[in-house]
């Protein structure tokens, strides 16, 4: 089977692919995107959406999305329903729907057949004592005192642990494999634990749950995957993948392929890290625009175009390595440069007066949506005498090549007239809180004026007609992050002391009167200011929020390193 002609580029898992069509190993491409439902799905979650979906999509295949919500401690219907809104936002609709808790009978009957075979035993250590007797890449594990119970004494066990006769953690199902293997993965593996607690999907029909490195696997062979793709993590545990669906004598037979987890620079990717930061309150929700999650992403104002363009770009790599988040920066930037329309936003205003501008008078400018596409149109602006310009471009005592407002100083404001400052006023407490300036009528933007030149160009928002707005500047959530386990369980609260106090700032501003009709995820180039998006959770009849996706310019270069 050929690719279809819209291919990705090429990696080593399409080789694998294109190899077992063509040696006929397999007849149809089935993966599957198989989430825990433990918390939300974050921008490491996209690649794989990405990489699962478009490969089955590019050779005529299928891909299932599976949740495997075997800890019902964790999992939440919450998590499930986000999950399923991330991928469908991202682009992509799986062929099934199923959860690993689904498969729960098939699972039970199979650790059953491990306890007949003699390759499963019941063990009444704790978990302590479990990881205890493991030993360490350089000695091997002890066995377990339990180890050689009849298959008989195993067989009811298990059964009275499903029934519920034994209490959390007193007993466990565990593999009957190697304590001397030199992969501690392989040294007996827990396979069912008791955990007395409500499912999300199953209710209380079951007190036993499978371990992940059990379902995972048996729930691919269920389901047909031909190519189950995972993280480099998981490596190690291919095993025992191996080793369970060969043991349980599966019909079909999925392979497993690790590729390298999507670590970026500036970005936590922790479950557990990004967890606290909702559950402390840190941040306000698991969409908040400061957190990597795709809804975070989405509500920042990323685009499923972008995230697709990016994911595609860092590629499927072997080895892990470090992206550099600007490059997600530069995609969203590449997406809305002809999306976005323009227009002005003050975001921290400095009033201007025009002393010899008529006092009543509104006169209506126009300018262009996007000059990239000069098929939108065109809009028009207010001008009177009273106008607001950002605090940052003006200064009393300027340094040289200051080319912005100051004392006698002309500039050009951006689709308007050349305006001189005359006069500052300032408070009781000597903070300039007005300007007085003349404009030169001769000057107006679009008349062909040449006779002298000004070296500043300034944005602006007329007074009387502009509209107030609350404007969101993000930065990275801690101030100092470095490459991590996204997965890593490490304890401790040493990371909240890296926490950014300037990860989010709000400024009180205004933007252009035809602003009034943005709604939810419409989304705006500011000039100069950069890209932003109306936040769809705060945004209400009375007041507009945009939150910044990025800013205009970068020192990123999508050319190093090709």
């Amino acid at each position: 089977m050929e690719a279809n002609t819209n291919a990705t580029s090429s990696n080593f898992i399409k080789t694998i692919v294109s190899e077992d069509l063509k040696k006929g190993v397999v007849d149809k491409v089935i993966t599957r995107f198989p989430p825990e439902p433990n918390g939300y799905l974050h921008i490491g979650h996209a690649k794989s959406i990405c990489l699962n979906f478009e490969l089955a999509d590019e050779y005529g295949g299928r891909t299932n999305l599976r949740f495997d919500d075997t800890n019902p401690l964790k999992e939440d219907t919450e998590y499930v329903e986000s999950i399923k809104e991330d991928v469908r936002w991202l682009g992509f609709d799986w062929d099934e729907l199923h959860y690993a808790s689904n498969y729960f009978d098939e699972l039970y009957e199979r650790a059953q057949l491990l306890i007949r075979k003699g390759k499963a035993y019941v063990c009444d250590l704790s978990p302590d004592e479990i990881r205890a007797s493991r030993g360490t890449l350089t000695e091997p594990g002890q066995e377990s005192p339990y180890r050689n119970r009849s298959v008989e004494e195993n067989a009811d066990l298990f059964e009275r642990m499903k029934n519920g006769e034994f209490p959390n953690g007193s007993k466990v199902l565990r593999a009957k494999i190697d304590m001397a293997s030199p992969n501690l993965n392989m040294r007996d593996p827990v396979l069912y634990r008791i955990s007395h607690a409500e499912h999300h999907n199953t209710g209380d029909r079951w007190c036993i749950y499978p371990m992940y490195d059990f379902a995972h696997p048996l729930s691919d062979a269920i389901e047909g995957v031909t190519h189950s793709l995972c993280t480099l993590e998981f490596e190690d545990h291919r095993p025992l993948y191996d080793w369970v669906v060969e043991q349980c004598e599966m019909p079909s037979r999925p392979r497993q392929y690790e590729f390298a987890r999507l670590n970026m620079t500036n970005t936590v990717m922790s479950k557990r890290k990004l967890k606290r930061f909702v559950d402390e309150g840190i941040v306000d929700g698991w969409d908040d625009p400061r957190m990597p999650t795709i809804s975070g992403l989405r509500r920042k104002g990323y685009t499923p175009e972008a995230i697709r363009a990016f994911a595609r770009e860092i590629g499927v790599a072997r080895s892990n390595s470090l992206v550099d988040d600007r490059m997600l920066d530069h995609f969203i930037r590449e997406d809305l440069k002809l999306k976005a329309p323009r227009t002005m936003a003050v975001l921290q205003p400095l009033k201007v007066v025009i002393t010899n501008y008529p006092e009543g008078q509104v006169e209506w400018l126009e300018a262009e949506v996007n000059p990239e596409v000069p098929e939108m149109g065109v809009r028009q602006i207010p001008f009177s005498r009273e106008i607001y310009i950002e605090q940052d471009d003006f200064m009393e005592d300027p340094p040289k090549k200051y080319f912005r407002l100051f004392p006698g100083n002309e500039v050009r404001l951006k689709h308007a007239y050349f305006i001189k400052c005359e006069e500052v006023i300032k408070d009781a407490d000597g903070q300039v809180v007005e300007l007085r300036c003349t404009y030169d009528p001769e000057t107006k933007s679009g008349t062909g004026f040449a006779g002298r030149k000004v070296k500043g160009t300034l944005h602006w928002v007329e007074a009387s007609h502009a509209v107030p707005a609350s404007f969101r500047l993000f930065e990275p959530l801690l101030a100092e992050e470095t490459e991590e386990q996204p997965d890593a369980e490490e304890t401790g609260d040493d990371f909240l002391k890296q926490l950014n106090p300037n990860s989010l700032q709000v400024l009180q501003g205004f933007v252009e009167p035809n602003m009034k009709s943005a709604r939810a995820q419409d989304k705006f180039q500011f000039f100069r200011h950069g890209y932003f998006n109306v936040d769809p959770k705060m945004t209400a009849d009375e007041q507009l929020v945009f939150n910044r996706i990025v800013s205009l310019k970068s020192s990123f270069d999508p050319k190093a390193g090709q």
